[in-house]
């Protein structure tokens, strides 16, 4: 008998519920609801749109049950946003999406209390203005009042566990990207927190994925017609869920790129990896699933075109990825290329105009025209892809000789083949669902359907086509000169 699951996965661009279908060791994903996802400014705040995106779920879950019973719901979406419940399980206000502005300046003002390579001893966590580190330090500075009436801190797919179930908990994977977890000392860092003036008495329990979080509340099972479903929290970090669906074989030679609008590039490890050489490269160990540990780097991603595709659209030139990609492809390769982790491309009002602002402030002659600004962002990605798998090799000192792409980035297949060309490593792309059928198949793996990570993997092998590219070996000798030049400047 078939086993059906519903993922309702919240991306950067859309929220979507997908339906996985488990049967005879296959998975089968159909897409019933789909919705935008996007902040809302109010003022100079920019915001979740939390409850219209909780009735968008709800509308999910009804359109899922109507296909057939759900053996159970699982929520995930990114990392380090949060929500602040009141002792009667009330929120807070808003809470506040991490491309606002109010973390400007603040790692500075926190490493002013806490040095910088203390708190990455702490948690192992990569430095980034939009961790929760950061935000709740601006909220203890700009609005105390709410961290006072704050009775429990909740992380954005906890949040929406909670409204769907009750539960208050915070699921491993996602509190880990918070930076204010010890993953050795397996706790908050609390000691840590209150020296950089962050409260704890709200930080809440943390429970591994596959945690069960208890039924649909009364009122949604009735609203959605779905009756008392069972709610998991798979992994609550959409990257988590994607890392588990990777279909690799084994537990070595391999990497992994989740490519969104994040690129997030890392190995698996039993343990978290935090010494000298991780904290230089700032490099992050995020919770995964099954006592595994992501040691990874956040990339700034299709982040750069997606921007790029609204700059032009606002004016008036809207052109689908795959228009924007065949413009790329026919540009000259290597033209120029920027470092997609400078805090200028973070949150740009005008894409097209940083990178070419950056390109000019390197030495380099900018961009011009469509296809060469996105050509300029995929040589960019391919290249930090080179330089983060280097870095990741020195460390663990484990070769990497396959990257597996998943993801919707992997689309992208103009990219997919310059990966392989920058790093000169075999690349393996798909599943394009991998989020959502890591989702449903952590659902499965918690309710005992399947009995270890290995066999999810399977599961996802015999499932999904893999597209393989292979490096170009006779452009080796311009990426390498490229790669020289992207060096000297980060």
């Amino acid at each position: 008998m078939a086993d059906r699951y519903l993922a309702l996965d919240m991306g950067a661009e859309s929220g979507r519920g997908v339906v996985g279908t488990l049967e005879q060791g296959k998975l089968r994903l159909e897409e019933v609801h789909r919705f935008p996802n996007g902040p809302v400014r109010m003022g100079d705040t920019l915001y979740w749109d939390l409850p219209r995106q909780h009735q968008e779920q709800l509308t999910a879950i009804g359109k899922a049950h109507a296909g057939g019973a759900l053996s159970a719901i699982g929520v995930d979406t990114w990392g380090v946003d949060f929500g602040l419940m009141d002792a009667r399980g009330g929120l807070i206000g808003l809470p506040v999406h991490y491309r606002d502005a109010r973390t400007n300046g603040m790692v500075e003002r926190v490493f002013g209390r806490v040095p910088r390579a203390e708190v990455f001893a702490r948690t192992g966590i990569q430095t980034m203005q939009i961790n929760t580190l950061f935000q709740l330090a601006a909220l203890a500075e700009q609005s105390p009042r709410l961290l006072d009436a704050a009775d429990r801190l909740l992380f954005i797919p906890d949040l929406f566990h909670h409204f769907l179930s009750g539960q208050t908990d915070a699921e491993f994977s996602d509190a880990t990207t918070s930076q204010m977890y010890d993953p050795r000392a397996g706790d908050w860092a609390r000691g840590m927190l209150e020296q950089a003036g962050v409260p704890t008495h709200f930080l809440p329990p943390v429970v591994p994925p596959g945690t069960a979080c208890g039924p649909l509340l009364p009122h949604v099972a009735e609203a959605t017609g779905a009756g008392a479903v069972p709610v998991i929290a798979p992994a609550g970090h959409d990257t988590a869920c994607a890392v588990a669906a990777v279909p690799a074989e084994g537990r070595s030679g391999w990497a992994y790129l989740s490519s969104g609008t994040w690129s997030l590039l890392g190995v698996e490890v039993r343990e978290p990896v935090i010494n000298a050489e991780s904290e230089a490269a700032n490099f992050t160990n995020e919770g995964g699933v099954e006592g595994t540990f992501r040691l990874l780097k956040n990339i700034g991603g299709l982040w750069l075109v997606q921007e790029c595709r609204r700059a032009y659209a606002r004016l008036g030139d809207d052109r689908p990825y795959d228009k924007l990609t065949r413009l790329a492809g026919d540009a000259p390769a290597l033209a120029a290329f920027v470092d997609p982790d400078h805090p200028s491309l973070l949150a740009p009002p005008d894409m097209p105009r940083a990178l070419r602002e950056l390109c000019a402030a390197t030495g380099q002659t900018p961009p011009e025209g469509v296809g060469a600004t996105i050509r300029c962002a995929l040589d960019s990605l391919a290249l930090k892809y080179r330089w983060t798998l280097e870095r990741l090799e020195q460390i663990t000192g484990e070769p990497v000789h396959t990257l597996h792409i998943v993801g919707g980035g992997t689309q992208n297949t103009l990219l997919n083949q310059l990966a392989a060309d920058a790093t000169g490593r075999l690349v393996k792309a798909g599943p394009v669902e991998a989020t959502a059928a890591g989702n449903v198949l952590l659902q499965a793996m918690a309710q005992g359907r399947l009995g270890s990570l290995d066999e999810l993997r399977a599961v996802v092998r015999a499932s999904f086509p893999i597209d393989t590219y292979e490096p170009a070996a006779a452009d080796k000798a311009g990426w390498d000169d490229a790669y020289g030049r992207f060096k000297a400047m980060l």
